[in-house]
């Protein structure tokens, strides 16, 4: 415990700042965190990541989670879609020239990382650079960050029926409902303070339960891979916490929501 505690302190005190500034140090950061996980994804498969389906993979979710300001010297031909389209392309050309050591379930595979996680970092910057982004982000954070203890709490008091054993033993209903409703009055308690602008109160309400609810079923997803894959956590760069993708389950599933529903 000793340990989670040093490292999610010293992680908060690298991320925050970074939150806080924005700009070309979030979009490094971004980058950086999306390639940490990418190579996470590759070692669960107990894939190596010298190799050239790795490099490119690389390229592909870097077109992806760059901003979009960072296009516009290019052609107008020539988009983030398009540097991800000639990635896939060459990916698919790697089984031809290992001769099906990558084979296309491998490259099917990367391209669903990349999108996956190239999709969730690229809208982490796309809020930051909005006018009201920090206010925003913060929303979205507390609302993750709330949901993920209070379930703990509430799953650990008061936990007795399991919520998808087969996929997190450990989870349970009343501990996702508690979670749900540590969301609620803990974003109710910061949009009095922090009111983001877009939208009504009753209306965000909504919108928290449902990227409460959201978030859980991103750690899931993210539960069920690392149970195929036959792993505790999808790395171990974060002691006593796992990996990027350990960390950032939930925000990659609810971050990419913000458009459906007018906040982007």
């Amino acid at each position: 415990m000793r340990q989670r505690v040093i490292t999610a302190v010293v992680a908060l005190l690298i991320f925050i700042p970074i939150i806080l500034l924005g700009g070309i140090w979030l979009d490094i950061a971004a980058i950086v965190l999306a390639l940490i996980g990418l190579s996470e994804m590759f070692i669960m498969r107990k894939r190596i990541i010298v190799a050239p389906d790795f490099f490119i993979s690389c390229l592909g979710i870097t077109a992806l989670v760059l901003p979009d300001g960072f296009f516009t010297n290019l052609p107008s031909y020539l988009t983030r879609f398009d540097i991800f389209a000639i990635t896939v392309a060459l990916l698919l050309l790697v089984t031809v020239t290992s001769k099906n050591k990558t084979n296309v379930d491998d490259i099917g595979i990367n391209t669903l990382a990349m999108v996956y996680i190239g999709n969730g970092f690229h809208s982490l910057i796309a809020v930051r650079g909005t006018e009201n982004g920090l206010a925003l982000l913060g929303y979205i954070l507390v609302v993750i960050w709330a949901t993920d203890i209070g379930a703990y709490q509430f799953g650990r008091s008061f936990g007795k029926h399991k919520l998808w054993p087969v996929i997190s033993p450990n989870k349970t209903w009343e501990g996702s409902i508690g979670g749900t409703l540590s969301a609620l009055v803990c974003a109710i308690i910061y949009l009095h303070f922090f009111p983001v602008g877009y939208a009504h109160t009753a209306y965000m309400i909504m919108i928290t339960l449902l990227f409460s609810i959201s978030g859980q079923l991103g750690d899931l997803v993210e539960s069920a891979y690392k149970r195929y894959y036959g792993v505790k956590d999808s790395g171990k760069i974060l002691p006593g916490h796992g990996g990027i993708l350990d960390r950032f389950d939930s925000l990659l599933f609810v971050l990419p929501m913000l458009h459906w529903f007018g906040l982007l």
